[in-house]
């Protein structure tokens, strides 16, 4: 397994809300101190699952602040700043301001709504990114989820970018639930980049394919049997039976989408932290079927 500094398990954390839908900062510290003492290597902050797309960069830029404390108890935390946006200016913007803050590194959607762009168009995109806005020594992970971004990263690309920028360019959050792909980018790259599954249900998968490790948005609820996993497959161990239970465990959670709103009520009601608020156009999930959910998963345990 590839050993890449930012190896390991990531959640793709939820943002705390009030009730206006403005952030919520004073939770931010202590809900990724649970995440840490459930396994996770780190956060990712403001992805699909923190509903990044929703934030102004200022709001940010105050949640990337506030989630810093987290290193008062958990210095070793890593932290990835979600700074994809259709703008390249101001993807540019907020990926310098996540390194200034001193993140471990970011994490990017291609421009998500020029869904007709070519790979030179994308390379150029990705070149002034990275040669304006990430140190010689920082790390971008592309993000490929083209089901939702409705564009992605080819093979072609990835390796041209790969060889442009060989330390910046660090890898791939690879959402696109395609096992094919997994076992196509193992066998391209073999170590040299840094995939993250987003599919908990084939992280034994990925790491027999040489990837890093997992940032997905069930790791809010289940990060110890992934963690488990991750361990278990660093020293050599059986890992299937752990594998099957969260294979369980995201099935059940896929029913129950989209996984902020159900992931933020599940939380609440499995852990008591605050029942927080989706942004528009996201609703809430209904109790009844949190209810319904918390039942299921509960038989996977």
């Amino acid at each position: 397994m590839t050993q890449h500094p930012l190896s390991g398990v990531y959640a793709a954390a939820l943002t705390p809300l009030k009730t206006d839908s403005t952030p919520d900062l004073e939770p931010v510290p202590a809900f990724l101190a649970f995440l840490a003492d459930r396994g996770c290597h780190g956060a990712l902050i403001f992805g699909t699952t923190g509903e990044g797309p929703s934030f102004s960069p200022d709001e940010r830029k105050v949640v990337w602040q506030a989630a810093l404390k987290v290193h008062e108890t958990h210095p070793d935390f890593r932290l990835l700043a979600g700074t994809g946006t259709p703008s390249l200016q101001e993807t540019i913007d907020l990926t310098k301001t996540a390194f200034d803050l001193g993140y471990n590194g970011v994490v990017v959607l291609p421009p998500y709504y020029f869904r007709t762009a070519d790979d030179e168009g994308l390379f150029r995109w990705f070149e002034q990114l990275i040669q304006k806005a990430v140190p010689s020594d920082g790390y971008l992970l592309g993000y490929h989820f083209p089901k939702v971004a409705g564009i992605g990263f080819s093979m072609a690309l990835l390796k041209r970018l790969k060889d442009a920028f060989p330390v910046q360019f660090a890898g791939l959050k690879d959402s696109s639930h395609d096992p094919a792909l997994a076992s196509a980018l193992g066998e391209t790259f073999g170590n040299d980049l840094a995939v993250f599954t987003g599919t908990d249900s084939y992280l034994a998968m990925a790491l027999q394919n040489k990837a890093a490790g997992c940032i997905t948005a069930p790791a809010n609820l289940i990060s110890p049997g992934l963690r488990a996993i991750y361990d278990a497959f660093t020293h050599k161990e059986d890992l299937s039976e752990t594998q099957a239970c969260v294979t369980a465990q995201r099935h059940v959670l896929e029913q129950y989408m989209p996984f902020p709103s159900s992931l933020k009520a599940l939380l609440a009601k499995k852990y008591d932290f605050p029942h927080w608020p989706v942004r528009p156009p996201l609703v809430e999930t209904s109790n009844d079927l949190v209810e319904q959910a918390a039942r299921e998963l509960a038989e996977c345990e």
